[in-house]
């Protein structure tokens, strides 16, 4: 089980001083089921890499099981993958071989902690039984990861059994140590399902200190936070309930306000979803699409227009979802409101056949939390296949960044946005959109102009010309 991090800092040894290993020595810190042992095959000025290989023993990981793979094979207990593969040991190793930089700390050279360095991450082996290369870029990707992934045969000498559940796996990033630790000490145990240590109401504080700062953004917040905790549904319940505390008041931008900022951005997103609401009015449309509707807030303002007789919300966030139903009086609706209204979880990468068929839909501020290599699959997703008569799409406008005091320069309004379009970028983006699916396009600012930089968001009334 080897997992080893490189990286070409200059000067590529200072490493050393933010995990607190000393490259001339071989360490070794005990496991519950072994030992963890951290060398550095490289040690020099242009690169460094420092490893950390498992050794198990297979007579403590038997007394100490608590996996269920006797259940179902006889020998599960002595003829398994655990020594071998990247899994919740590693975890455990990783937290404590070097929990000083997990942590932040650095004591000779504290500058260091808050260095963004560029690391390339190599798990010799991670399994993936359950959502194979999807689910692992789905992990990494979101938080800037690039990922290189191979698949393993079963056996080389009966290649028709076709291919494993194992991964080798090769992440690079610009990132602080810190980040790069709590992201593996998180994500290998969520693709791990059995844990070997007992899950209970401690992991859920773990998991919160070290997901602090990007799980609560993170799209698959969810699916983290279930699989982490072992599909324990009261765990899970209640660590998502913390997650989501406070949410609404990060939910447009993570800076500093002061109070008049505050009441723009208020009244900013009031106006875009008053924008949005008044031009499907103009679209004629009866039935509507909100995709990546998130709690609602659009929707209820739909649902106040008579004209609007199907109003269908859609979100990948199962927890969104719920929020957006309470926030709704779901259960106290009228039957005919009630009938008017729709919550569907889904992605908007992904072909779904119940979003065809409607008059209009709206992209408010969703786009640019895709990944452009994404973006594509939207794309397809909602103008060749979906086909509504009329599509709304809402996006930051990035020059207008410049006027927020407390944003730093080149920074984005959300931690989890992947893009900021400028002016032109947005009307080159759907200009070719829609030459590709015949629609035409109508560009407005939404929000306070000024002169040579813009409103604060741009929308794109895209109509079909058939």
């Amino acid at each position: 089980m080897l997992l080893t991090i490189t990286t070409t800092y200059q000067p590529a040894t200072d490493l050393g001083f933010l995990l607190h290993k000393h490259p001339d020595r071989l360490q070794s810190v005990d496991l519950s089921m072994g030992k963890a042992h951290i060398f550095y095959p490289d040690s020099l000025e242009e690169k460094t890499t420092i490893a950390l290989l498992l050794e198990i023993d297979s007579i403590a990981m038997i007394r100490g099981s608590r996996n269920d793979s006797s259940k179902n094979f006889a020998l599960g207990q002595y003829v398994n993958d655990r020594p071998y593969v990247a899994s919740s040991l590693m975890s455990v190793a990783l937290a404590k071989a070097f929990s000083t930089a997990m942590n932040g700390k650095c004591s000779n050279k504290p500058e260091l902690v808050e260095v963004k360095m560029p690391f390339t991450v190599k798990i010799a082996v991670l399994p993936a039984p359950k959502g194979g290369e999807v689910l692992i870029r789905k992990l990494f990707e979101p938080l800037g990861y690039e990922v290189k992934l191979e698949r393993h045969i079963l056996d080389e000498k009966f290649t028709d059994w076709g291919d494993s559940k194992y991964f080798t796996l090769e992440l690079y990033h610009i990132i602080t140590t810190k980040e790069l630790l709590s992201h593996l000490y998180v994500l290998i145990p969520v693709l791990d399902d059995r844990k070997h240590y007992f899950v209970s109401q401690h992991e859920i504080e773990k998991l919160l200190a070290k997901g602090k700062g990007w799980l609560e953004n993170h799209p698959e917040k969810e699916q983290i936070t279930r699989r982490y905790l072992k599909n324990l549904s009261s765990l899970t319940r209640q660590a998502i309930e913390r997650l989501n505390e406070g949410e609404e008041s990060t939910k447009e931008i993570e800076i500093e306000w002061n109070p008049a900022e505050k009441k723009q951005k208020e009244t900013l997103n009031q106006q875009r979803l008053a924008l949005v609401v008044e031009r499907l009015k103009e679209s004629q449309a009866q039935t509507v699409l909100d995709l990546g509707c998130g709690e609602g807030k659009l929707l209820r303002m739909l649902l106040k227009e008579k004209q609007f007789s199907k109003i269908v919300g859609m979100d990948v966030s199962y927890q969104a979802l719920l929020r957006g139903s309470e926030k709704l009086h779901w259960e106290k609706m009228a039957v005919r409101q009630r009938e008017r209204i729709e919550l569907l979880q889904g992605s908007l990468t992904y072909q779904d056949k119940r979003l065809e068929g409607f008059d209009a839909a709206a992209i408010v501020e969703v786009i640019e939390h895709l990944d452009k290599n994404r973006l594509r699959s939207l794309e397809r997703v909602v103008f060749e296949f979906a086909q509504p008569k009329t599509i709304i799409v809402t996006t930051p406008n990035a020059e207008y960044n410049v006027l927020f005091e407390n944003m730093k320069t080149g920074s984005m309004r959300h931690s989890d946005h992947r893009f900021e379009w400028t002016r032109n970028e947005f009307e080159i983006w759907a200009n070719a959109l829609g030459d590709r699916y015949h629609y035409r396009v109508e560009f407005l600012p939404v929000g306070q102009e000024v002169e040579n930089i813009g409103a604060p968001t741009q929308m794109g009334i895209f109509t079909n010309g058939n």
